[in-house]
């Protein structure tokens, strides 16, 4: 994506981020303050420390979700004009069966209707996400 004018969208976003590190700061100061209080403890210290990379977080995000439009749209102007088109689809997974649980002779009778139940709850869930 190439960098056009200002757009009101780009403004709000640049805004935005100002205001989330305003804000953040203004925190961290009051978390300073508490810290330097009689009652403060290093609880507060280590907020004094998070809030501003909190505050930087939204601008990082635009940053590093405009890098990676910018290389989508790279990729896209490289290949040539029909490649997209004549690429196959990628293979979708058939659906598995739903597996039955094995229940042998020795076993104790709740345990094998314990796994009879399992095996049907199984085969229903798998029936659920087919449709």
């Amino acid at each position: 994506m190439p960098a056009g004018p200002l757009t009101a969208r780009r403004l709000a976003m640049g805004g935005l981020c100002l205001l989330s590190l305003v804000v953040c700061c203004g925190l961290a100061w009051w978390q300073w303050n508490r810290f330097e209080s009689a009652t403060g403890t290093f609880q507060n210290l280590g907020y004094v420390l998070q809030w501003p990379l909190f505050g930087l977080f939204p601008a990082f995000m635009v940053y590093r979700i405009t890098k990676l439009r910018r290389e989508a749209a790279q990729a896209r102007d490289q290949e040539p004009g029909d490649a997209a088109e004549s690429r196959p689809a990628p293979e979708v997974p058939a659906p598995r069966q739903a597996a039955r649980a094995v229940v042998h002779d020795e076993e104790d009778d709740e345990l094998a209707a314990y796994n009879r139940y399992l095996a049907d709850l199984h085969a229903r869930d798998q029936e659920n996400r087919r449709n």
